[in-house]
């Protein structure tokens, strides 16, 4: 097989499948995925949460400039996110305050009263809670089903070679040959290997395990409306999930690209904060899993275009917030590609997302 486009988007994650969604509206996309099907590693993995709270700020303007294409979509469901300060964490604490006051809806602190309405099973002692009230569950599944709908996906194309020839870019693959003038690097934690193959000097970017379980809800409590339950520092959280209660120790280790698997050690990591943070033990293991959220040394997603290779593009990095930023980190990256106006918000953060900002630190 031979293929000319007009894009060539490698990658059939939530930031391929943004990539293209945007692109299509200014030629013909083809998005390469080397898997059978696209979404299988960091997408299908996701938690699903939708938080303007979460990340640094220019993460926060990509999540914020997001929730349209989310609310018009009808794929966000109110949760909210109910933090705890446990005794000497009040500085942490007045730092989320002061962030989360940035957020479209701000956030509240609670009484303790109020804290344990929300989520009775919360254990007392704590010093004080806040509340981010606009984070929301996010249909994942249905936001990347949408956004693969405008381009053509190729399935089982693996990138073999990626080299620049005659002004463009042509990508030899398990499935084929495909040629194009831009090629947009959404490959995930593969992004870097990606642009070895391409010359392209590699971003330096991580790909961090994240551990989850789904355990049997407590006895006697409907859990349907809690929120999401964590503590200020970020290291546990627990959200309803499927008719149960979906438990990460918040871990971040650093792994080689692929498939992972969760560690038992982990698990009961995740089983043993919640236990500590609550007042009922935590149910039967249902099910669990791991997946990679790939990340830069300033925890910040690669946007734009790679220095010295005219037509290469990064969309990649996006870590933990991928499918919260996902939608606008798309649109961006078609306004760069296109050389159309990029409007605001996205263009105060165009510099900080670059993918040669560390050069000019």
């Amino acid at each position: 097989m031979s293929e000319t486009s007009d894009f060539l988007v490698l990658g059939g994650g939530i930031a391929g499948a943004a990539a293209s969604h945007h692109l299509a509206e200014h030629g013909r996309v083809t998005l390469l995925e080397a898997e059978p099907r696209p979404g299988l590693h960091s997408t299908a993995l996701s938690a699903g949460l939708f938080s303007e709270y979460y990340g640094n700020r220019a993460v926060r303007t990509l999540t914020t400039a997001s929730r349209p294409f989310y609310e018009e979509a009808g794929l966000l469901r109110p949760r909210g996110v109910l933090a705890l300060a446990p005794p000497g964490t009040g500085s942490a604490f007045e730092q989320a305050l002061r962030s989360g006051a940035e957020a479209p809806e701000g956030v509240a602190e609670l009484e303790p009263d109020e804290a344990l309405r929300l989520c009775p099973i919360v254990r007392p002692g704590f010093e004080r809670a806040l509340l981010r009230r606009g984070a929301c569950d996010v249909d994942v599944a249905g936001a990347h089903r949408l956004l693969l709908r405008r381009g053509r996906v190729v399935t089982d194309a693996r990138v073999t070679a990626l080299s620049r020839n005659g002004g463009g870019w042509v990508a030899e693959t398990t499935a084929g040959r495909f040629t194009a003038p831009v090629v947009v690097n959404a490959a995930g934690a593969w992004a870097d290997a990606i642009a070895v193959l391409a010359g392209v000097a590699p971003q330096g970017m991580v790909p961090l395990r994240r551990t989850a379980a789904v355990v049997a809800p407590p006895d006697g409590h409907d859990i349907s409306g809690w929120p999401m339950i964590t503590d200020i520092a970020g290291t546990y959280y627990a959200r309803p999930e499927a008719g149960g209660l979906l438990l990460s120790p918040a871990d971040a280790a650093p792994m080689p690209p692929g498939p992972v698997h969760a560690d038992p050690a982990d698990i009961a990591t995740a089983l043993t904060r919640f236990e500590r943070a609550t007042t009922v033990p935590a149910g039967p293991v249902r099910r669990s899993w791991a997946g990679l959220r790939t990340s830069t040394p300033d925890d910040t997603p690669v946007i734009g275009e790679a220095a010295g290779a005219p037509g290469f593009f990064w969309l990649a990095a996006l870590g933990g917030y991928g499918v919260q930023s996902a939608p606008a980190a798309g649109l961006l990256l078609a306004h760069l590609v296109t050389g159309t106006t990029t409007p605001p918000p996205l263009s105060a953060v165009t510099a900080a997302l670059a993918p040669d900002r560390t050069a000019r630190i």
